[in-house]
């Protein structure tokens, strides 16, 4: 292929700035807030010229970042040759990398801020052997739309001719000319989120408590320079309004988070989409921010389906794949085929997506006798906790005897809902923490299963069952407690490689 060097767009030297600015945002608040607020605000030339020297060495350490930015850039080069992207970067110290077309499982979009008003994609290579978590194998910053699909082109060629010889530089015209000639590929939407699941989404979605996580975390950078003892005397003053007052200021915070976690989730999921070939399924979500995610059929070794309590209330689940790679976030994110949707809707979009896969088995459920295993060690710290705080509290402690038959009611909804089923070449399993999962894995997927019992499950002849399979970088995994040792064995026995190979032919 042709040896003809492709750039970045120069907006990378400004995102390569704004990424390491992100990382130093708290040091430099601190720096600069530290000496603008020191001793009561005080003027320079009051505290002394010494006072500008931590600006001074932030201000250089901005200028180096912008620099380090543009030299990223421009030594940052990548071409086509021998059926692989090739990619060359690094000053003093100059890297390459090669990766075989073959070895590309999925390029991952994004479209940020910056990147849309200029029509510029960033691309994310994710290859079989990516390794850290949440870390593409290569990281395009910023390409016209027209080098994404250039790089997309030249994979597939390479993929459907890996049996042809390398073409020549001299042709690499008409190679590229055949790749752009090869028959489109038949993208089909299979689902489209409508604004009330949105909105739905967004209301149910439980972000209240990742936002008031962001604020501590926020103001924990800043420890040192908050004054508690102020603090202290203000919350003091303003308890003395009463408990009615109390109550509704912090009814008032919680509808902000709320509020805030509503609009982050809608800006998040906006025009979410599912659209699939015959070798992918391509997610897209986000309103300022756009990301395309592709997930080869192949890499897919489960399915789990989720309800929260409120959503299994209203007949709502999410769904997420269980994929041997990829994310759809910078971390260990799992991918959600759906983030929320119908039950009633799902199954015959799933039947469509994986026609080999039985989405309404009938489950075995665990034996009655089961029952007490599930609240029984839960009673270790309940009656020590009850019987200290009905002590030292009387007699108001006494409403703390109430968790008794709370941790009994839920632990009758989990026994209830346990229970897994098996065909030829499927295992499903059901089972509760809070809300509800369903795990549906294929046989030749599962990486282990693995059968633990307790002395007293020995004694009822009862087992727990475990099923792993690769899925990020930990593995998923589905576990169904006290369920029948027959069962258990009835699954290891399903699970032989002897009995694979049969149920195969």
């Amino acid at each position: 292929m042709s040896n003809m060097r492709y750039k970045l767009h120069p907006i990378s030297a400004f995102l390569n700035f704004i990424k390491g600015l992100k990382e130093l945002i708290f040091p430099f608040i601190i720096i600069f807030g530290v000496n603008l607020f020191r001793d009561g605000g005080s003027s320079v030339a009051e505290r002394g010229l010494q006072t500008l020297v931590p600006l001074l060495i932030g201000g250089v350490i901005l200028v180096f970042m912008l620099i380090s930015g543009l030299i990223k850039w421009h030594r940052f080069v990548y071409w086509f040759e021998e059926g692989e992207l090739r990619i060359e970067y690094g000053l003093f110290v100059k890297k390459k990398r090669y990766i075989p077309f073959e070895r590309i499982q999925s390029l991952n979009y994004t479209e940020g801020i910056f990147h849309r008003p200029l029509g510029l994609v960033k691309v994310k290579v994710e290859t079989a052997g990516t390794g850290k978590i949440g870390q593409a194998e290569v990281e395009l910053t910023a390409i016209s739309r027209e080098d994404a699909d250039r790089i997309e082109k030249n994979m597939e060629y390479a993929k459907r001719h890996s049996h042809e010889p390398i073409p020549t530089a001299e042709g690499e015209e008409a190679v590229f000319e055949k790749a752009v000639e090869a028959p489109a590929k038949n993208i089909k939407i299979v689902y489209r989120m409508s604004m009330k699941e949105l909105v739905v989404l967004a209301t149910t979605s439980g972000g209240i408590g990742v936002v008031i996580s962001a604020v501590a975390v926020f103001l924990s950078q800043f420890s040192e320079l908050i004054p508690y003892d102020a603090i202290y005397e203000e919350v003091m003053v303003f308890l003395r309004f009463g408990y009615l007052i109390i109550a509704l200021t912090i009814f008032l915070v919680l509808l902000i988070a709320w509020v805030i976690s509503v609009v982050l989730a809608i800006f998040a999921n906006y025009q979410f989409t599912i659209s699939t070939d015959e070798d992918h399924i391509y997610i897209s979500r986000g309103l300022l921010e756009k990301k395309k995610i592709s997930v080869p059929f192949k890499r897919i070794q489960g399915i789990q389906v989720s309800q929260n309590p409120l959503r299994e209330w209203f007949g709502y689940a999410a769904v997420t794949v269980e994929s041997a790679g990829g994310a759809l976030g910078d971390k260990d994110e799992k991918i959600r085929l759906f983030p929320m949707v119908k039950k009633t809707a799902m199954v015959p979009i799933l039947n469509e997506l994986f026609p080999d896969m039985e989405w309404k088995p009938a489950l075995t459920k665990a034996p009655k006798r089961s029952i007490h295993f599930f609240y029984r060690l839960d009673f270790f710290w309940m009656i020590p906790f009850a019987g200290l705080v009905s002590y030292f509290l009387y007699p108001y402690g006494l409403l703390s005897l109430l968790i008794f038959p709370v941790v009994i009611l839920f632990a009758i909804w989990q026994h209830r809902t346990v229970g897994y089923a098996m065909t030829s070449k499927q295992l499903t399993m059901e089972f509760r923490t809070v809300s509800k999962h369903t795990f549906y894995m294929m046989k030749k997927r599962i990486q282990a299963i693995e059968v633990t019992q307790s002395y007293f499950q020995r004694r009822k002849d009862l087992a727990s069952i475990q099923a792993t399979i690769k899925s990020g970088m930990l593995g998923a995994t589905a576990r169904i407690e006290h369920m029948e040792k027959e069962d258990a064995s009835r699954i290891l026995a399903w699970y032989e490689p002897s009995n694979s190979k049969t149920s195969e032919q």
